[in-house]
This record gives C-alpha cells, sequence and structure tokens, in this order.
C-alpha cells in the first residue's frame, strides 16, 4: 500500500494547481515529464540528449512520430512556470559537444519546454486536434524524491527506520562516531543549539560517506542534507534522528522535542512544497539508475539499490486518468526505470542489465500494482560514449569496448590522459540475476557466500563523451545513443498518435 503523502488541504491546492494546468492545456496541449534518479545515474546527461536529438534530427527509429515523419517541427519555448529555473540545454549541450566533458550533476529542480508540431495518425484526431505538443521536462534530483515517504512518517519512525539501517552492514562502520554522539547526548537532555548542531554535522558526514563512490548506497534520507542549497544552515535542516526514544512524548524543552520540531519544519517547508507543486502535477517520469555502480560496489549496495527504488515507487500514484479525474488529479500512468551506461558493457550483456533491474524493482512493482503496461524497464545510454569491436587474446576472441577514459582514469596500473583511446573488456554480468541477490546474512570476511562468490568481475572506467563528426554544412551530426529512442515511445509516442 503506498503511503499517505498529502493533507486534504495539500489536495485541495494540487486539484486548483492541476485545474489551471488543464484549461491552459486547451489551448496548448503538454505533458508533463518528470526527469530524476539516483546520484550519477546522469539526468543531466539525458534531458540533454533527448532535446539536442529532437532539434537535430537524430536517429530515432523506434519513436513512431519521428520515423514517419509526421513531427513538421521541433523548438524550444518559454517554460510555463516562471518560478522555476530553466534547465540550462545549451549550456549543458555545450560541454558534451564542444568540450566533450560530462555536464555538472542536477543540484536543484529546473524546468525546460520543448514543442513539437504534428500530424496526428488518425483522421479524427486530425480534425479535433491543433497537432501540437508542449513537453515540459521537470528535472530534479532523485535525492527530493526519496524524501516523500518522511511525509507519512513522524519522528519516531523516521528515528527508527533510521538508526536500524545504521546498524547493519556497512552503515555501521560508518555511523559509529554519530550514534555515540547521539547516545552521550541523551533524548531526554535539555536542548542547546551548540550539541544540536554537532550532532545534525555529523549525521550529515554519515550521509556523506555512505554515497561516497566506494560505497554507492542510494537509501539515504533526508535528501537535502546531502545537497541543501540555499537552506544550508537553516534550523529546517539541522537535525538528526535519535536512537533508543523512551516511551511516551518529548518532554519540553529537551533535544528530543527540538529535532522533532525541526524534523516537522522539513517535512511542511521543504518536502510538502515539492510534492504539492512539482510531484503531483507529473504525467510521466522516469528514472534513471546507475545499476552497474550497485553491482560493482556488491550486493549491498544492490540490496540498497533496490529498497530505494522501493521507496520510491511506493510514492507514485498510478493507474489511468480519466477525463474526468485528470482535471483534480493526476496519476502517473508511466513509469520508465532505466538502467544507463548501457555504452559501458558490450551489447551481448544488455539484455542482462535489463533483467538485473527489473529483479531490482519487480517486488515494489507488484506492491504498488504497477507492474505490466504502466512501468518499463529498460537499459539505455543516454549519450553512446564508446563502441564495439573484438581482440584476440591467448587465442580467445573477446568481445570489447572502445573509448575515451577521463583523465585520471586507471586501467592496471596504467593512468590516462584525457586523450588516448583504449579498449576495455568489460566483464559479463551473469545471466541469472537471483544470484545477485542472494542473502548475505551470517557471512565472515573469510568465508565469502556462493552469491557472493558470484558476483561479476567488472572492469568499469569513466570515459569521455564522443567526438562528433561535421556535416560538409559544418553541422555536428545530433548526439549517439543507446535507446533514447525506445524511452521516448514509451513516454510520449501515445500522445503524438
Amino acid at each position: 500500500m503506498a503511503p499517505i503523502l498529502s493533507s486534504f488541504k495539500d489536495d485541495a491546492l494540487i486539484a486548483l494547481d492541476n485545474l489551471a494546468d488543464r484549461a491552459s492545456g486547451l489551448v496548448n496541449p503538454a505533458v508533463r515529464l518528470g526527469v530524476t534518479g539516483l546520484s550519477r545515474a546522469g539526468k543531466t546527461v539525458f534531458i540533454s540528449s533527448l532535446v539536442h536529438n529532437l532539434l537535430n534530427g537524430g536517429r530515432l527509429p523506434v519513436f513512431e512520430p519521428i520515423r514517419s515523419g509526421r513531427v513538421s517541427k521541433v523548438r524550444l519555448e518559454p517554460q510555463p512556470d516562471d518560478a522555476v529555473p530553466r534547465f540550462q540545454y545549451e549550456d549543458h549541450i555545450a560541454a558534451l559537444v564542444r568540450d566533450r566533458v560530462w555536464p555538472d550533476s542536477t543540484r536543484a529542480i529546473s524546468q525546460l519546454r520543448i514543442t513539437l508540431d504534428y500530424e496526428s495518425a488518425s483522421g479524427w484526431n486530425r480534425m479535433f486536434s491543433p497537432g501540437r505538443l508542449s513537453i515540459d521536462i521537470v528535472d530534479y534530483p532523485g535525492e527530493w524524491l526519496l524524501d516523500l515517504p518522511l511525509l507519512a512518517q513522524d519522528f519516531r519512525q523516521f528515528s527508527e527506520t533510521t538508526v536500524r539501517r545504521a546498524r547493519a552492514g556497512t552503515r555501521a562502520g560508518l555511523s559509529r562516531e554519530w550514534l555515540a554522539l547521539a547516545s552521550v547526548s541523551g533524548a531526554t537532555a535539555a536542548a542547546d543549539e551548540g550539541s544540536v548542531r554537532r550532532l545534525a554535522e555529523s549525521f550529515t558526514a554519515y550521509l556523506q560517506a555512505c554515497k561516497a563512490d566506494d560505497r554507492s548506497l542510494s537509501t539515504l534520507p533526508p535528501g537535502r542534507f546531502l545537497m541543501p542549497g540555499d537552506l544550508e544552515g537553516s534550523p529546517a535542516l539541522t537535525f538528526s534522528p535519535l536512537p533508543d526514544l523512551p516511551t511516551g512524548r518529548a518532554p519540553k524543552g529537551s533535544l528530543w522535542a527540538m529535532m522533532e520540531r525541526r524534523y516537522e519544519a522539513y517535512k511542511t517547508h521543504v518536502v510538502s512544497p515539492f510534492f504539492r507543486e512539482h510531484f503531483a502535477r507529473l504525467d510521466r517520469q522516469i528514472v534513471l539508475v546507475d545499476a552497474l555502480q550497485a553491482i560493482n560496489r556488491g550486493q549491498e549496495a544492490l540490496s540498497d539499490l533496490e529498497q530505494a527504488l522501493a521507496d520510491v515507487l511506493a510514492c507514485f500514484r498510478p493507474g489511468t486518468n480519466s477525463w474526468l479525474s485528470a482535471l483534480f488529479t493526476r496519476r502517473i500512468d508511466r513509469v520508465l526505470i532505466a538502467a544507463t551506461k548501457a555504452d559501458h558493457l558490450h551489447h551481448e550483456s544488455h539484455d542482462r542489465l535489463e533483467r538485473i533491474t527489473a529483479r531490482l524493482v519487480s517486488r515494489a512493482a507488484e506492491r504498488i500494482g504497477m507492474s505490466g503496461a504502466g512501468l518499463e524497464v529498460m537499459a539505455l545510454a543516454s549519450v553512446r560514449a564508446t563502441r564495439e569491436a573484438t581482440v584476440n587474446h591467448d587465442g580467445h576472441t573477446l568481445p570489447v569496448i572502445v573509448g575515451t577514459p577521463i583523465a585520471g582514469e586507471r586501467i592496471n596500473g596504467d593512468v590516462f590522459d584525457g586523450e588516448r583511446k583504449t579498449a576495455i573488456f568489460p566483464g559479463d554480468l551473469p545471466e541469472d540475476p537471483e544470484v545477485l541477490f542472494e542473502p548475505v546474512d551470517g557471512h565472515t570476511a573469510s568465508k565469502p557466500t556462493e552469491a557472493e562468490r558470484a558476483m561479476p568481475e567488472l572492469n568499469f572506467v569513466r570515459f569521455r563523451p564522443p567526438h562528433l563528426e561535421e556535416t560538409r554544412g559544418g553541422l555536428k551530426l545530433s548526439v549517439p545513443h543507446i535507446r533514447l529512442d525506445r524511452a521516448m515511445q514509451f513516454l510520449l509516442g501515445d500522445h503524438l498518435a
């Protein structure tokens, strides 16, 4: 069962926003596409590549409106929400195409509108449709999405859940200093600003350590602690969960009472407005995940990613929009879970990556009733940075990928300068995804489990974006990709039918 995320007041405000959106849509039909993902999944790259391919006639054979020639014009237009920062497409695509560097990652919400003029495939629709669709792309950090379940949790539940996770596996070592400090302070002790600040800083350091590349854990609310923006230092971001809370209510003036009040302020002033003003107005959603990073970091990171995706899917309001219900509330009727960086694997492993990703979300999808047509899983590369080749090694033919590693990347002690290309055998993913999800409880470092022995030996480095050739007219070709067109067909194809 999905958590209850909104109050009656929120629902009323959401209904008013949706009425305004629908009234505007009578003149200018629009679909709001949410783009999010967990850290390092490539949200900015996905949006930049999607827009660049539409604007520059990219190769999109699976996206039926383009393949059939029904789209006559594509253009960027001013976004409808003046209070939301614009997604700086021009800067990001310049970084990719001109400088061959990956653009900065998403740190806050932004928006971009791209409009398509098209001819409907249906004669009936051609009579009544204006033949124009605006796609409002809403880009936001996945960490904000992971905050939404907090709306259904009080401070005690939040503390119990966070502390339970902190005492297990790799997190136990990372959380030791924070939990020790919390125990010394004592929940019922008198509150003072110094103690509160030290606890909040220690808790934030624990979350940052969990997120680090060498661990790559995913379930790390509150999300704004990792990307505070203009809220840094505010009381709403200066709190910490507390371990082993006694029964009853927080004593007045206690550390517990102050932490509880600030936690509720975080929900009221940070999480709830994001849900009401942005998330609840989405029509379609893509969630990008770096499953390869989690696989490479081991079973604990993979299990944590599964929990994060379960929390993410529980936030959606799945179902089909009827004409009447869509006037007052929206249901996200299509969600795409996309495993990125497919270009880091040979194509023979792409279907295996899709099966692993499907396994990551299968149980959560069943719980919220979104398995089937409303949920799609695929492996893609928004920008293809490699090409495939084969090499002979010890009498065997190995499938490899060829690209330009980013300066400073290392392979077997060889440090790359950012200019030299190399061929890499990335390894093979297992045919059966279940071997990656077998329980790891009860093992010791000296005696790994059967599942740990089955973890694939993967060899990943970061590659620079590709060099794009120019046409005779001096126009650079569109950004290459893997299955971006398939993603576009699932998310947008029916709106352009």
